[in-house]
């Protein structure tokens, strides 16, 4: 495992990581010197880890929760880097946290999720970061809200920055018991759409808030050609000051990449490349299908919308639209489809039908 520091070539934002899979790994928070050598010591031991993380300034939801170590933790992280060897990374909020954490050598910052969601916080990093050379990731706002995401790239590409990468660490969902952050893998998979050129690395410390989702959630991240993992981790992890119940022991955290099956994006072998590309085609033939059944059936949507506007019937129909859901789950089901898949493929085809008759109605009479 390559232990050198990133990268210092500018010429593409693809120049960091530099390396795949990128391997984050430290406790949540320095919370003292001790602490924090014994925990990033092991965790080189592993020779699994390429990059010590640590929390020195911790944003908390409520004041008296401990909120970090502060400025006085940065010399601990930069004596840990000269014992192990490997390169640091640290969260900024503050143009005063970019200063003290370059100060010190920090190798990598990031923006976490809470900072992201704020344009103004956003764009104040970026002028503190105006002509500085150091890559920089950015969490995905704690919300579910790509253009925050994208646009917090953007301001932070605009003062010059070219080493920038993502953070999927989950996002914020009313009434969600089984993740502390609700994956939603279809945002980070539509950032990866979008900026193909940027790596994105995942959290499954933040996204499950415990320690027995993490090999799962990484092994997801690892399936959808995610670039590396940010895992905390902690000597004592019970007693750790803050997210005791999502961090692993050194040992353990070797123990679970040990544990996960690395895949690649493609191989040269000319017979699976041979079978993937007929069965894409397939996939592409059964597309086209879908795609004019579905234009045929919005073609029906608006003759009955017609016929509505001519006989002065509503547009939506409860009964009916039960009906139609009831329906779809339970073929959907003989089908081996799931439920919600179900759901959210009638909710979209459902919108785009009252779309179609809206138009209708509200068309002027000839």
């Amino acid at each position: 495992m390559n232990q050198s520091s990133p990268t210092t070539d500018t010429a593409t934002p693809r120049a960091f990581p530099g390396k795949k899979p990128l391997i984050i790994s430290g406790p949540c928070s320095a919370e003292t010197e001790e602490q924090l050598l014994e925990t990033c010591t092991q965790l080189a031991a592993t020779g699994k880890v390429d990059m010590l993380r640590a929390g020195i300034w911790k944003p908390r939801t409520k004041p008296g929760l401990f909120e970090g170590i502060g400025t006085k933790g940065l010399p601990w992280l930069q004596k840990a880097k000269q014992l192990t060897g490997l390169p640091t990374t640290v969260e900024v909020a503050t143009p005063k946290h970019v200063e003290d954490a370059l100060a010190f050598e920090v190798d990598v910052l990031w923006i976490g999720a809470r900072t992201t969601g704020n344009p103004f916080s956003v764009q104040a990093l970026a002028d503190a970061l105006r002509g500085v050379d150091v890559p920089v990731l950015v969490k995905n706002p704690v919300h579910p809200d790509l253009e925050l995401w994208l646009g917090a790239v953007e301001r932070l590409a605009k003062v010059g920055l070219q080493r920038l990468g993502l953070i999927h660490r989950g996002f914020a969902s009313y009434g969600n018991t089984e993740f502390r952050n609700a994956p939603m893998w279809h945002l980070p998979i539509e950032m990866k759409r979008r900026l193909p050129e940027l790596p994105i690395i995942c959290d499954p410390s933040h996204i499950c808030g415990n320690r027995t989702g993490l090999a799962g959630i990484a092994q997801k991240s690892i399936d959808l050609d995610f670039d590396g993992l940010m895992l905390e981790s902690h000597r004592d992890p019970d007693h750790a000051w803050s997210d005791a119940k999502q961090q692993v022991t050194p040992e353990r955290l070797g123990e679970l990449l040990d544990g996960l099956i690395w895949r690649h994006e493609t191989t040269d072998q000319q017979e699976f490349l041979t079978v993937l590309a007929k069965l894409r085609e397939q996939i592409n033939q059964l597309d086209d299908e879908i795609l004019q059944l579905l234009g045929n059936r919005m073609q029906v949507a608006e003759r009955i919308g017609i016929y509505k506007k001519e006989n002065d019937i509503t547009i939506l129909q409860t009964g009916r639209w039960n009906e139609i859901l009831d329906r779809g789950v339970q073929k959907g089901a003989q089908l081996g489809l799931t439920r919600d898949f179900i759901l959210k493929y009638f909710d979209a085809v459902h919108l785009e039908s009252i779309n179609r008759q809206n138009s209708v109605m509200n068309r002027e009479r000839q």
